[in-house]
C-alpha cells in the first residue's frame, strides 16, 4: 500500500545558485525569489530550491502528505525521525530521515504550505512528480526506502548476473516518485515535471526552443513507467525532465523486472546509461 505522499520540492546545492534559479525561471516557468541564502523557485504545482554548495548534491527531498493527520499517521507507522532542517518551504509540521548516501528526506503536511503561487500564464500545467538519484549502493538505498520509509516497489532493472542496476519506487498510485540508478558516483540525477499529454509535451518543447534550451535526451518513452519524456540540462549539468502519461498503478500491482539495456530506459532509441 503506497504511503499517500507526493513529491513537494527538492533543495539542491550549487556553486552558482543564482544562475540555476534564473535558468529554471526561464526554462520551466518558475518565479525565483531570494530568501536569505536560498533561491526559492515556485509556480503552481512545482517548486525547487537552490543554495550555495557543491554541484549535484541534495540538501533535502520533501514529500507532502495531504494534511497533518496523514503525516501523523505516517509517523506512527515508520517512526518520527529527526527534526526537519530550517528552510523556506518547510513548516513546523515536518520530520526527516537520512538515507545511506546522506540524502535527507523530509515529510511535511501540504496544508502547512502557505507559499503557493499562480500558474504560469503561457505554459501548460506541469507538477513536480519524481526525482532520480545516482548511487554506488543501490541495494542499500532500495532497502532503506522500501523497508524503512515504506515506499512501494514498481519495477527493478537487473543485469545478467541479477545485480540491481535500477529500481522505481512509488508513494502514491503513480509509477514512481523515486528512481535509483547504480552509478560510479553518488549524486542527484534528475527531477521530472509531469504534464497533461502529447499536445502539452509539444508546447513545452516549443517553449524550450524559443528559449534556446536544447533537448539533450528524447523525445522518447521509458520502459518502466511507460511515460513519454524529454530532458534538458541546467548550468550545473543536472537533468530536468518533462514527461506525460506515466503509468497509474492499480492496487496489488506485481513489481516488474526489466533487463539492463538501453531499450529498457528508452523504448524508442538511445538512453543515458548511468553505469
Amino acid at each position: 500500500m503506497p504511503i499517500g505522499a507526493t513529491l513537494h520540492h527538492l533543495h539542491l546545492s550549487s556553486p552558482q545558485p543564482a544562475q540555476l534559479a534564473q535558468f529554471y525561471a526561464r526554462a520551466f516557468g518558475f518565479e525565483a525569489q531570494l530568501h536569505g541564502a536560498e533561491w526559492v523557485c515556485r509556480t503552481a504545482g512545482r517548486r525547487i530550491v537552490f543554495s550555495p554548495g557543491p554541484a549535484h548534491q541534495i540538501r533535502h527531498i520533501a514529500f507532502a502528505f495531504p494534511n497533518a493527520a496523514a503525516l501523523a499517521a505516517y509517523a506512527a507507522r515508520v517512526g518520527s525521525g529527526e527534526a526537519a532542517p530550517a528552510s523556506a518551504l518547510i513548516g513546523a509540521a515536518a520530520m526527516s530521515f537520512v538515507d545511506p548516501d546522506g540524502n535527507r528526506v523530509v515529510f511535511i503536511a501540504a496544508d502547512s504550505d502557505t507559499g503557493a503561487t499562480a500558474a504560469h500564464p503561457a505554459l501548460p500545467q506541469a507538477v513536480s512528480q519524481h526525482l532520480a538519484l545516482r548511487t554506488t549502493q543501490p541495494d542499500a538505498l532500495f532497502a532503506f526506502y522500501q523497508d524503512k520509509l515504506a515506499f512501494a516497489l514498481s519495477d527493478r532493472v537487473l543485469d545478467d548476473q541479477d545485480t540491481l542496476r535500477a529500481c522505481f519506487l512509488r508513494t502514491d498510485e503513480m509509477h514512481h516518485a523515486l528512481a535509483l540508478f547504480r552509478s560510479p558516483e553518488t549524486r542527484f540525477d534528475h527531477q521530472s515535471f509531469e504534464t497533461t499529454g502529447w499536445q502539452a509535451m509539444r508546447d513545452w518543447a516549443d517553449h524550450m526552443g524559443r528559449e534556446y534550451v536544447p533537448i539533450v535526451w528524447g523525445i522518447g518513452r521509458h520502459g518502466p513507467g511507460n511515460d513519454t519524456f524529454f530532458m534538458v540540462q541546467d548550468p550545473d549539468g543536472n537533468l530536468g525532465e518533462i514527461s506525460c502519461d506515466l503509468e497509474v498503478c492499480a492496487a496489488g500491482r506485481v513489481a516488474g523486472v526489466w533487463p539492463h539495456a538501453q531499450h529498457t530506459l528508452n523504448l524508442w532509441g538511445n538512453a543515458i546509461m548511468r553505469s
